[in-house]
């Protein structure tokens, strides 16, 4: 027989309610009621969010035949697209400095402590060119030749040696320099960097 009043009503939830707390058998068993549940649907709700239909186009969907033409789609093609960009030098394998190396470290550090007698910068980096890659020739461009040692106190020597980068030491007058030569495309060597060490 249906309730017809509120406070009949309210009188069944409160038994509904009250049911847990009346024995410790109804509290422990209103418990394993409630994680069974919450495991439930911790199962079931991530596998009907995750399930997709069978047909493409039934869930509006673009075709295999379409691709390419949605906003943000990438087209499938045989071959799997790379995640991320290899690593240039760490991969590269440890080897003994070349002779031409050392000589270009050797002939950009002389040409680097004796800018023109006007330091004129734009004649500086045109001696600096044949031993300098184009891209840090122009951070270059920022740099008073008046600020560069005077001169070099010591050998310039290999610290770390690949087979695409070499890192020399130079010691100067105002401290050690660290060059970074790379391998150009055509085989000769470039110094790219420097930095100084102490």
């Amino acid at each position: 027989m249906p309730i017809r009043t509120n406070r009949g009503r309210a009188a069944v939830y409160r038994r509904l309610w009250g049911w847990p707390l009346r024995s410790p058998r109804h509290l422990a068993a209103s418990i394993v009621i409630f994680v069974m549940l919450v495991v439930a649907l911790g199962v079931i709700i991530p596998r009907v969010l995750d399930r997709k239909p069978a047909d493409p186009s039934a869930a509006g969907q673009p075709s295999t035949s379409s691709q390419g033409t949605q906003v943000g789609q990438l087209p499938s093609s045989g071959t799997s697209l790379p995640t991320k960009a290899p690593s240039p030098s760490n991969s590269a394998k440890a080897a003994p400095p070349p002779a031409d190396a050392g000589l270009i470290a050797e002939l950009w550090a002389e040409t680097w402590i004796k800018p023109p007698p006007d330091n004129d910068v734009n004649k500086w980096l045109k001696q600096l060119e044949d031993y300098t890659t184009p891209e840090f020739l122009a951070q270059m461009a920022t740099i008073d030749p008046r600020n560069v040692p005077d001169k070099i106190t010591g050998k310039v020597t290999a610290v770390k040696s690949t087979t695409s980068s070499i890192d020399y030491a130079i010691p100067t007058d105002q401290g050690k320099v660290q060059i970074t030569l790379v391998k150009a495309p055509d085989g000769s060597w470039r110094v790219t960097s420097y930095t100084k060490v102490d």
